[in-house]
């Protein structure tokens, strides 16, 4: 089990994580919902018909992991299709970034309720709900997209030369992570669809 998801009885999954794990795990969530940010939400107190019809930003963000994360829904070829763009992200933007943010908590709240044994090579097993499955899987997604937009990476072959990075890179802890995560998630998928 170490390191691969196995499917619960009744649904769900379960993963045995080291202290290690846990804690880039945990580091890289908590950096995901620092990138999110708190977006452009209404106050708790708001009226909840005002909440429903609340706008967005209508510009793509600046970032390009932002960009990746929340991308245009047409392309810019026509002052036609920017504007459908626009109105598109102002609606439907907040939404998108709060679920991204709920998916990142799902993971550091999973991995904060963990009760793991003694030393860095004790591991501890993780078990997900079917829902808490779902979330993990949408902020590993996000999390590789993060990470390999940082590295340019654009396509799956480009990827490939990753594992030829030599280990005096300073790329290499970052790509180990990517390929780590991408692992993680083909694992939960293939576990979550037998």
């Amino acid at each position: 089990m170490a390191g691969h998801f196995e499917l619960l009885p009744g649904g769900g999954a379960a993963v045995a994580l080291d202290e290690v794990e846990v804690s880039i795990l945990r580091s890289l969530a908590v950096q995901l919902l620092e990138l999110i940010g708190p977006g452009d939400e209404p106050d708790a107190d708001a009226d909840p018909l005002a909440a429903l019809f609340a706008e967005g930003p209508s510009e793509p963000p600046s970032d390009p992991a932002l960009r990746r994360l929340f991308p245009d829904a047409y392309g810019d070829d026509t002052e036609e299709l920017r504007a459908a763009a626009a109105d598109f992200r102002r609606f439907t933007e907040n939404d998108l970034r709060a679920r991204k943010r709920e998916d990142a908590l799902a993971v550091v709240r999973a991995l904060d309720g963990l009760a793991g044994g003694e030393g860095p090579e004790a591991a501890a097993v993780l078990k997900l709900t079917p829902d808490e499955s779902r979330a993990w899987l949408g902020a590993l997604n996000d999390l590789r997209l993060t990470i390999a937009t940082r590295l340019d990476i654009t396509e799956d072959e480009e990827s490939e030369r990753l594992y030829r990075l030599p280990d005096s890179d300073p790329r290499k802890p970052m790509v180990m992570a990517y390929l780590w995560l991408g692992a993680l998630q083909e694992s939960l998928v293939e576990t979550l669809m037998s």
